[in-house]
């Protein structure tokens, strides 16, 4: 018989003391809390730009220009000098370019075309039931053995693997990273799908909500596809490399094989945390803590025969797809190879990346959506397209003013400037060799904490870091691959991110009184083991195996 005895109400109304961790989570969220909207933060950056270019002009500022005498963009008299936006030249640029700066933005075309087809796939409900049937299947497996003795050993790892806990858990964490590549996916349908799933097995639902919401968010930058996010960042890299090397192009999948392989990594490492670390923390769920009633709470139906039909039909179309491409590239003249050089590096196949993205969503999509019935002719299309842009709206106010910024950024020559002296400061500390990327990984995981949208957060960082790393010798690709670690690891944890207050929401569901801070603390491990692995996978491929972190993507950048 328990002695513990209920709390007075005078206890209960006693605010209970917080810990040193609670208090450090109250001050990220105070911080996060004091930053304005991205679009505000955005236009005080140009007028901040606007202002720093005519101090910088009149304080006479400027920099050796390290690129060799006749290299594209290199000053005519080899110094770096700031150009004042606050006089009547620079208002009239202003005025003239608003349109063009914003029409002209490398991120916002590809991410409206690669969206058209990626609507498709999910108004069909293709991109809806791979994920369920991947992660429901998983549960339908059974151990193959019961050996003892030394058959045992060799029976273990299969058994693990096959024990319908142990092989959900990875499932979900394999299909949350693929389901990044159209994100609010993942979080809309993935992780509450979790929670149910881990519920009706009799493990703690949380548990499961957070395996998904770790593996979608904190492995956003891990996929075995090229998603949306990867021609936004390239167009935003390239514009930062612009200012160093103006005729430096960066395409959409030069991150590519170093995402594949961080998908295993992630999976591993999210299933090892769910595993090990957070499901024996909840313990044991008592439904009495969830907000609703929860007696008909099950896995979601199976998929239907005409669903696994359309299905099989959809991956053929994949693979006749796959096929057409490889007749392009493949052969020594191939069409979409560089007509030049009959090799694939910026070849119309690199540089087209986001027309084969669009086509690989559109085309298996509406075939799914047509053997099923949930798109019936072209109007489904359209609808599907219509819808993906519907949701655009916040995006495309953003990308206005961080346009204005990046373009004032560049005619000013604030960036150049930055990037020469940053690089000149980290040569006189000695700090140019590979240790430079774990302070600027660390800082891509803190700015993230209180700016949580990739691209806003990239924007505003890749025109003072891109330049400053290409003139220590480091390519922009690898520079945008290390800061997508900074920028995955910690978006689990902030509550900026914007889909936070959405996992908050489902939490709730299974606990009534459950906040911020708990989801925090149930998701710090791994955003610590994240970093941790994907650190030591970063250096391991880079600069011990001397790997491409994607196909016609330099480590290193050399100046002519």
């Amino acid at each position: 018989m328990s002695t513990e005895q209920p709390e007075t109400p005078q206890q209960q109304n006693t605010p209970k003391k917080k810990n040193l961790f609670t208090r450090f989570l109250d001050f990220v969220e105070w911080m996060g809390n004091l930053l304005p909207h991205p679009v505000t933060l955005f236009a005080i950056f140009a007028l901040s730009v606007i202002l720093i270019s005519g101090l910088a002009e009149w304080l006479g500022w400027n920099a050796i220009d390290p690129r060799p005498e006749g290299a594209p963009g290199r000053a005519p008299d080899g110094i770096i000098e700031p150009v004042s936006l606050l006089n009547g030249e620079g208002l009239r640029r202003i005025v003239s370019n608003l349109v063009s700066n914003f029409t002209s933005f490398a991120p916002l075309g590809v991410v409206l075309v690669a969206l058209l087809g990626v609507g498709v796939a999910e108004r069909s409900g293709l991109i809806s039931a791979c994920i369920r049937g991947l992660v429901l299947k998983a549960a339908s497996f059974k151990p193959v053995s019961q050996k003892k003795g030394i058959a045992a050993l060799f029976f273990k790892p299969i058994n693990f693997l096959l024990n319908p806990k142990n092989l959900v858990t990875i499932a979900i964490c394999f299909a949350a990273v693929i389901s990044n590549t159209a994100s609010e996916m993942g979080y809309v349908v993935l992780v509450p799908l979790s929670a149910v799933i881990f519920y009706s097995m009799g493990r703690h639902p949380l548990a499961g909500l957070a395996c998904a919401f770790a593996c979608v968010s904190g492995g956003y930058s891990a996929n075995l596809l090229i998603g949306t996010i990867d021609p936004l960042l390239a167009g935003l890299t390239q514009e930062a490399a612009n200012i160093i090397d103006p005729e430096y192009t960066v395409h959409a999948a030069v991150n590519y094989y170093f995402m594949f392989i961080s998908t295993f990594l992630i999976t591993i490492v999210g299933t090892f945390v769910t595993l090990r670390i957070v499901e024996p923390k909840l313990g044991v769920y008592n439904p009495k803590e969830a907000s609703e009633d929860l007696s008909d709470q099950s896995i979601m139906s199976p998929l239907t025969p005409l669903e696994i039909k359309a299905l099989k039909i959809t991956g053929f179309t994949v693979l006749i797809i796959i096929a057409l491409l490889a007749l392009t590239i493949v052969p020594e003249n191939g069409v979409l190879r560089n007509p030049e050089t009959g090799e694939i590096l910026n070849s119309p196949f690199l540089r087209g990346i986001v027309s084969f993205i669009f086509l690989f969503f559109l085309i298996p999509g509406f075939v799914y959506g047509r053997i099923t019935g949930s798109m019936k002719d072209d109007k489904g299309i359209i609808d599907g397209m219509a819808n993906a842009m519907s949701t655009l709206g916040l995006y495309i106010v953003i990308v206005f003013f961080a346009a204005q910024f990046v373009a004032y950024f560049g005619w000013s020559n604030l960036g150049q400037i930055f990037a020469v002296k940053g690089a000149e400061f980290l040569t006189e500390i000695g700090l140019t060799g590979p240790a430079v990327f774990i302070g600027f990984i660390a800082v891509s995981a803190m700015v993230n904490l209180m700016l949580g949208s990739a691209s806003a957060q990239w924007a505003v960082t890749a025109p003072i870091f891109v330049p400053m790393l290409m003139l220590i010798g480091y390519s922009p690709e690898v520079i945008q691959a290390a800061y997508r670690i900074g920028d995955s690891v910690t978006n689990i944890i902030t509550p900026m991110m914007s889909y936070f207050g959405l996992i908050l929401a489902f939490a709730a569901k299974y606990k009534k009184d459950i906040g911020i801070g708990t989801i925090i603390s149930m998701m710090l491990p791994y955003s610590i083991l994240f970093y941790i692995g994907w650190m030591i996978l970063f250096y391991l491929w880079v600069f011990v195996l001397e790997m491409p972190v994607g196909p016609e993507a330099p480590t290193y950048y050399l100046m002519d």
